[in-house]
């Protein structure tokens, strides 16, 4: 049996609230080639539900590599830490762009973890940012 629809009325207001772009990577939804997703903070298969509270806006390449993920291992420091939540975070207390703009670093034990378990520097990811800064497209303004 398939889980209820989200109403399109949440959507709406899930997608303005994340400004239309990826809460993990910031990959605004006018720079992706595919409409960003409704994603759960806390997976569906670890018990997240589809309340208001536990969506977000993602991009496909983020949202696949998340899967039923919600904590990783810091790779600093080895310590198991929740993920990076888009929806009560700060962005930029987690995280900041590369001197050239391509690849996220992650500041804090949650943004590590989280670059490495979404894969945020994939090679596809990282070519597509670099294209976007020649663009003057990226890194996105806050």
């Amino acid at each position: 049996m398939s889980a209820p629809a989200i109403p399109e009325a949440v959507r709406r207001r899930v997608r303005e609230a994340a400004g239309d772009m990826c809460g993990y990577c910031r990959s605004p939804q006018r720079l992706v080639m595919g409409r960003l997703e409704i994603e759960h903070i806390i997976p569906r298969a670890r018990g997240g539900g589809d309340d208001e509270a536990n969506l977000w806006l993602s991009c496909a390449l983020c949202n696949r590599y998340k899967g039923a993920q919600f904590e990783a291992d810091d790779p600093l420091t080895g310590a198991a830490v929740s993920l990076y939540n888009p929806r009560t975070d700060d962005w930029r207390e987690h995280f900041r762009w590369s001197a050239d703009g391509a690849k996220i670093v992650g500041l804090t034990p949650a943004g590590r973890a989280t670059v490495v378990a979404l894969n945020l520097n994939n090679e596809v990811a990282v070519e597509v940012r670099r294209n976007w800064v020649l663009a003057g497209w990226h890194p996105p303004k806050y």
